[in-house]
């Protein structure tokens, strides 16, 4: 033993393994990651998994021991992830095709089954990647496009989050979200053609719509016309006499009275005792 501290070298080559024994007992767990720790290629336990609910810093994360050259761990982030899905033709019920941009988001809730069912997180994306295009063919193929530009779209995405996530379930992740971030019909005659529709549509909406509001004024005016007969009637058969005053005046006011102020003065001559001006004579 003195001979060893005697020998620098030796000394300095027992530091060193000293040193690299302790590294490889001891790990660092970071609070962002989950690790699956791993003996002779079977995993045996699973260090600050991720617990729904529970703060940072209460997981488990810091500094934790494993057998050293023996234990490996492997690392699976606790973060939630993207799965970014390439574009996807879907055509719809009313017979429109429209490229579709989606994306969905995913947490690794059981890292042990993803280590069995996956072995890396990549390999889980790989995997989310072709489900979701087809849950999103499925279901927009179920519905117009117009569906899409409606509140219903919330529910479209539900739909297609739960499909998603049965499949999700099995390689020990969890479907946070689905979004479409552009759903637009093709460029060229689909796309004028769609307009057309929709401005033909809009033009019919809009004819029904004033044919309607004529509808009801005319309603409204015969309403109107037959409460005012009905009122001038009700006056007028209680004072014959009025009532015919009352038409003589407009029968003057018609007569005598031009229509347009610069237009041609009219003449009349006529007896004084004629019948049409017996109520200029007075009672």
């Amino acid at each position: 033993m003195n001979r060893i501290f005697q020998n620098p070298v030796a000394l300095g080559v027992i530091v060193i393994a000293a040193l690299f024994t302790l590294l490889n007992t001891l790990i660092i767990v970071p609070e962002t990651r989950q690790g699956v720790v791993v003996r002779f290629g079977e995993p045996v336990r699973i260090i600050n998994r991720y617990q729904n609910g529970v703060p940072f810093g209460q997981t488990g994360a810091g500094l934790l021991p494993k057998i050293p050259f023996i234990e490996q761990v492997v690392w699976i982030d606790k973060r939630i992830r993207d799965v970014e899905m390439e574009q996807q033709q879907v055509l719809s019920t009313d017979q429109l095709r429209l490229q579709v941009d989606a994306f969905a988001r995913f947490r690794i809730t059981d890292p042990l089954r993803m280590y069995i069912a996956a072995g890396s997180e990549e390999r889980v994306s790989d995997e989310l990647r072709p489900i979701l295009g087809s849950a999103l063919r499925n279901e927009l193929g179920k519905r117009p496009f117009a569906a899409l530009l409606s509140p219903e779209r919330g529910q479209v995405m539900d739909n297609i989050q739960a499909g998603l996530n049965r499949v999700a379930r099995q390689y020990g992740a969890e479907i946070v979200d689905v979004r479409i971030k552009r759903a637009d019909l093709p460029d060229g005659t689909p796309l004028d053609s769609a307009y057309e529709r929709m401005r033909t549509a809009r033009d019919q909406e809009a004819r029904t719509i004033r044919a309607q509001g004529a509808k009801q004024a005319q309603i409204i005016r015969a309403e109107a016309d037959a409460s005012a007969a009905r009122t001038y009637a009700e006056s007028f058969g209680k004072d014959p006499q009025f009532y015919d005053f009352y038409r003589a005046m407009k029968s003057y006011e018609t007569t005598f009275l031009p229509s347009n102020s610069d237009g041609p003065q009219s003449s009349f001559v006529l007896s004084p005792d004629n019948e049409y001006l017996r109520q200029f004579r007075g009672q």
